[in-house]
């Protein structure tokens, strides 16, 4: 049965919040915070979180800069999924993946269709391996965020979930997955 195994010992990650937007600054950005409340009430470590336009050139130097970053696990972005033509996420950062994560698209389709219905056919949702980092990219809302972080992400990121945790995949943890 998949789930978290209280028995095993709990690995932090250190992880990045980057929330892409032309409007927020940090006292306003409630997606952010809500990301940054949230893991650390998990046990991870916020190492890192900025506010960046929705501009390709300032979204990829960001997140470059955090996945070269040996010290960093995680990158998790809010903003810019949509189709606005401001929002470049997508574009900004698919060029830095080596590798894609889609199941975690689907996942979050999954679970965001019962908080907002086919509305969630409106995100482009994405998640992949840069460097030795793993980047997962979020709506801009609070809501999708907190569906986001709440029915998949505290889960994927948990090193005692079971059968396996992307934690497993991190370098320095390499091994916990059975």
């Amino acid at each position: 049965m998949p789930g978290i195994d209280e028995s095993l010992t709990f690995h932090p990650l250190h992880i990045a919040v980057l929330t892409v937007s032309d409007t927020r600054t940090l006292e306003t950005d409630t997606s952010g915070a809500l990301l940054a409340e949230r893991l650390t009430a998990a046990g991870h470590v916020l190492a890192a979180r900025t506010i960046v336009t929705d501009d390709v050139d300032a979204i990829r130097a960001q997140v470059a800069r955090w996945v070269a970053d040996p010290g960093l696990d995680i990158v998790i972005s809010t903003g810019g999924t949509g189709f606005t033509p401001r929002d470049v996420t997508p574009e900004a950062v698919m060029p830095l993946l080596r590798r894609t994560m889609d199941g975690f698209s689907v996942v979050f389709h999954q679970a965001s269709l019962g908080t907002i219905g086919v509305s969630t056919l409106q995100s482009r949702v994405f998640a992949g391996q840069a460097e030795d980092s793993f980047v997962f990219c979020l709506p801009g809302s609070t809501g999708a965020c907190r569906d986001g972080w709440d029915l998949v992400l505290r889960y994927e990121l948990d090193s005692r979930y079971r059968p396996c945790s992307i934690a497993g995949q991190i370098p320095r943890l390499q091994g916990l997955c059975a």
